[in-house]
């Protein structure tokens, strides 16, 4: 799914390179855990019935955790038989790893993956890419309900900055555009600096390279406008406003199932589909929160937002 320089977001969101993750502290397993798996010749999701194990993968940041133990939880919650192979890093694995359905069930971003199959498509909406995804992916791939969560790039201020401004929407800033200094990871000047001229007229006093430090930034006033990823917890932290994009320039990034379609039955198609239906991106924020700034374990935060869904 920009994510996807922030790399807790590049990693499974669209990027080639291998992943050496950040900005939301990642972690890795420590090794491969593909090792010692099933084969690729024969794939581990069997042909989806009862008998068989869906194997649940993620890519090595917190988010994609906290995300492949919810999916992994509520498959169990319906009697499915799970294997979880956690933190396991690059796209090119996981994707590979898919493909040979050695792995069954992957947490997704639909924007980013469309990037890394179709890097000259144009679809911005969720419907759109779903739609160019449903097109895309080869023969044994699928994605299933995407869900309203989102973890993408945002322009943010702060709540007061918001209010004596009355400052809602990108579009909101043109009035203030040039009086205030935008933030944002190093690279972000270049790849949005003209998109932001030309979609929504906006010409800035200044640009900061602020890196992982944009909510900061704004917090002590250094910069006035931040490119802050929406699940980042000091959204809720630091009471920052995401501002609105009616114009789409930064596309749908969908927290979505991409599935070896061999290997999922209805009754896991359900439970993942069921998933999708409740998580929405303030409530990912607030379970990244405790992942990540209070340190609780991914599987202890999974299970009680899947309990207090009535999924778990």
């Amino acid at each position: 799914m920009s994510t996807i320089n922030r790399s807790r977001r590049v990693v499974v969101l669209g990027t080639l390179a291998a992943l050496a993750l950040g900005a939301t502290a990642c972690g890795s397993s420590g090794g491969n855990p593909l090792d010692g798996g099933a084969s690729a010749s024969a794939p581990a999701g069997g042909a989806g019935g009862s008998g068989s194990t869906v194997v649940v993968g993620s890519a090595n940041f917190p988010e994609n955790v906290l995300l492949g133990s919810i999916y992994s939880q509520a498959l169990k919650a319906k009697g499915v038989k799970v294997q979880e192979k956690f933190n396991i890093g690059s796209r090119e694995v996981l994707y590979g790893q898919l493909q040979s359905g050695n792995l069954t069930v992957l947490p997704e971003y639909n924007g980013s993956l469309l990037a890394y199959l179709d890097a000259k498509s144009t679809a911005v909406t969720t419907q759109d890419v779903d739609a160019a995804l449903a097109k895309t992916l080869p023969a044994p791939l699928g994605i299933l309900d995407s869900s309203p969560a989102e973890d993408k790039d945002s322009l943010s201020v702060t709540q007061e900055t918001s209010d004596k401004d009355n400052i809602k929407s990108i579009a909101d800033l043109a009035a203030k555009a040039g009086e205030f200094t935008i933030g944002g990871p190093p690279e972000f000047k270049s790849r949005r600096e003209q998109q932001l001229k030309d979609v929504y007229g906006l010409t800035f006093k200044e640009w900061k390279p602020t890196g992982d430090a944009t909510a900061n930034a704004l917090k002590d006033g250094s910069i006035q406008v931040g490119n802050v990823f929406t699940t980042d917890p000091k959204i809720a932290q630091y009471k920052l406003v995401p501002l609105a994009d009616p114009k789409n320039i930064f596309g749908a990034q969908n927290v979505t199932p991409l599935v070896y379609k061999a290997g999922v039955d209805a009754t896991a198609t359900a439970a993942l589909n069921a998933v999708s239906a409740k998580l929405d991106t303030a409530g990912l924020m607030a379970l990244m929160k405790r992942v990540s700034v209070d340190k609780e374990d991914p599987s202890a935060v999974a299970k009680d937002w899947l309990k207090s869904n009535g999924l778990g």
